[in-house]
């Protein structure tokens, strides 16, 4: 993890839906593609997020999709970066 304590379940979920496009969080910053702030910004977003057990569930469930699902917040700039 690059350093967020105060918020591990968003940056779990925010991993795990990255994973799901491919994504690879702290790979995309260390070669630039996002910035650290951007970082903070999707995992921000995760945490004020109000469907975490159904993004959490999902997850769980997700097996081989291949695309996040429509309610996640981060979708846009997640799949921007795939």
């Amino acid at each position: 993890m690059i350093g967020y304590p105060e918020a591990p379940k968003a940056w779990w979920l925010t991993r795990g839906m990255a994973r799901i496009s491919g994504v690879n969080l702290p790979r995309a910053v260390v070669e630039g593609w996002l910035q650290r702030g951007e970082l903070e910004e999707l995992i921000a977003r995760c945490a004020a997020c109000r469907q975490s057990e159904v993004c959490e569930t999902w997850l769980v469930q997700s097996g081989t999709a291949l695309a996040m699902p429509d309610f996640c917040p981060n979708k846009p700039g997640i799949e921007a970066l795939g």
